[in-house]
């Protein structure tokens, strides 16, 4: 008689989830989707109704177990039992599926970028599961929860240890946080983690970097904290991006230019102004030399890379590729066997990848082809084709 009841109920649990899932909650979903827009889209929010209805069932059977006649008070007990522990299940995988709802809608924000509350809400998670799995298993023991609450003394060393890494996560995720070190769509760089690229996510335990190549790196939260890294968001709020490369001159194609050599420079509009300055601050030394200035040692004289240094100057303080309002120079590095470096520094006016690098190839592209104007050379070291053109001299 009994297994009579039990068959029942279980057949009223069974159509008691049909009727909810595959009428009320397909009824309901369509209402949400014409009354709130996005609905189609919170995917989170939509699992969550979903768990929330399985307990339907269980409240059948919690419900219906004590009606039968003439059940056991021990076999009522343990259908509570179950019922109440899956019940407390589902709840809290609905939470769950809330919290993440919570963190879509937050997303979408402008200050989610900044202030990313993922960590947070699994933190929370962790808090919601860890009291849902103690009310669990003291229902199914029949036991109060302040009963294993008593005992979580003794093994807090063993929680301290198990979860480590969830501790320095959560403090690392707060440094971030408060700190504003990273946010998501920075470009960082950690060389010791392979790590070259924009931040894609910051969760509670992991942040993931997209590299330049497209592979994904995984870093642990707290190595943000621990290990140094550049965030390269400076430049990019900037607008402007560093160019800091030399051109390595030939040494021994260094000289002073002579009355001709300054004339025909003179032609070129960014040279001239710095030409005729520069002949009559000269002059005007050499004057005051008096009959020391018969000796050329003593003399000041123009060199052809002392007006190149002036060409390029004005070059990058005309090209309209330049950033002029941030750092521009042309400087002499000390000299290295591979030649005198002649570094330009300076920074364009767009931080994006592929017209940085068209600026940057353009500069050089035709400070390569003018050094020639000024009887300079770039140091490059023999290949086999120079010595092939040795060997076959007379």
């Amino acid at each position: 008689m009994i297994l009579g009841y039990l068959a029942a109920l279980f057949t009223a649990a069974w159509l008691g989830n049909f009727i909810v899932k595959r009428l009320i909650l397909r009824a309901l979903e369509r209402m949400m989707g014409l009354v709130w827009r996005d609905w189609s889209q919170n995917l989170p929010l939509q699992k969550a109704i979903r768990r929330l209805s399985n307990i339907v069932p269980a409240l059948i059977v919690m419900l219906g177990a004590s009606m039968i006649p003439e059940i056991p008070d021990k076999t009522a007990a343990v259908f509570d039992n179950l019922c109440i522990t899956f019940i407390a299940l589902f709840i809290a995988l609905t939470f769950s599926n809330v919290l993440d709802a919570l963190n879509h809608a937050y997303e979408k924000r402008p200050e989610a970028r900044a202030k990313p509350i993922k960590g947070y809400l699994q933190l929370a998670k962790i808090v919601i599961y860890i009291i849902t799995a103690i009310l669990m298993i003291s229902t199914l023991v029949n036991r109060s929860p302040i009963f294993l609450l008593s005992g979580v003394g003794a093994i807090a060393a063993v929680l301290m240890l198990i979860f480590q890494d969830t501790i320095l996560s959560v403090v690392a995720s707060v440094q971030i946080s408060s700190g504003d070190l990273v946010r998501v769509g920075d470009w960082i760089e950690m060389p010791n983690l392979n790590a070259d690229g924009d931040v894609i996510d910051i969760a509670l335990h992991t942040v993931k970097v997209q590299n330049w190549d497209k592979t994904i790196t995984t870093l642990p939260t707290r190595r943000l904290i621990t290990d140094p890294f550049k965030n390269w968001r400076g430049m990019r709020e900037s607008g402007g991006r560093r160019i800091k490369r030399p051109l390595l001159l030939d040494q021994s194609s260094i000289r002073f230019l002579n009355a001709d050599e300054i004339d025909s420079l003179k032609r070129f509009v960014l040279l001239r102004e710095y030409l005729n300055g520069k002949e009559a601050e000269i002059a005007l030394w050499n004057q005051r030399l008096g009959d020391h200035a018969i000796v050329e040692a003593n003399r000041r004289r123009i060199t052809n890379i002392g007006t190149f240094r002036a060409y390029v100057a004005q070059y990058l303080k005309h090209h309209p590729g330049v950033h002029q309002g941030m750092t521009s120079m042309v400087r002499q590095l000390s000299p290295t066997p591979e030649g005198l470096p002649l570094e330009i520094y300076c920074f364009t006016n767009t931080v994006a990848w592929v017209g940085y690098e068209g600026i940057q190839s353009d500069i050089f592209d035709h400070l390569l082809s003018i050094l020639p104007e000024f009887g300079l050379r770039v140091f490059q070291s023999p290949s086999g084709a120079d010595f092939q053109s040795l060997s076959v001299r007379p």
